[in-house]
């Protein structure tokens, strides 16, 4: 299974729907939770490309997007893919 990520803050609705979907899919994460944490942040930001929202996902440190993006790849049929790679 890969190891996935997703940076987080405590009151994110995005960060609980992305969360949701990925337990549905039976894939444990680690989360990170940036709230208050500059240096966490400054982290997820470097990682995702300068992004600086949150719930900024990494599947095997790739980086795949956000809520949208994982959502959007699971609509196209290529999320378990990358989540269960053969």
């Amino acid at each position: 299974m890969a190891k996935v990520v997703i940076y987080t803050t405590q009151y994110c609705p995005y960060c609980v729907q992305a969360k949701r979907l990925l337990k549905q899919k039976g894939v444990g994460f680690e989360e990170i939770d940036v709230s208050n944490k500059p240096e966490l942040r400054r982290v997820m930001v470097q990682k995702a490309g300068g992004r600086m929202t949150v719930r900024q996902i990494f599947v095997d440190d790739r980086w795949i997007g956000d809520c949208d993006g994982i959502y959007a790849l699971d609509r196209a049929g290529k999320l378990d893919a990358l989540l269960n790679p053969s």
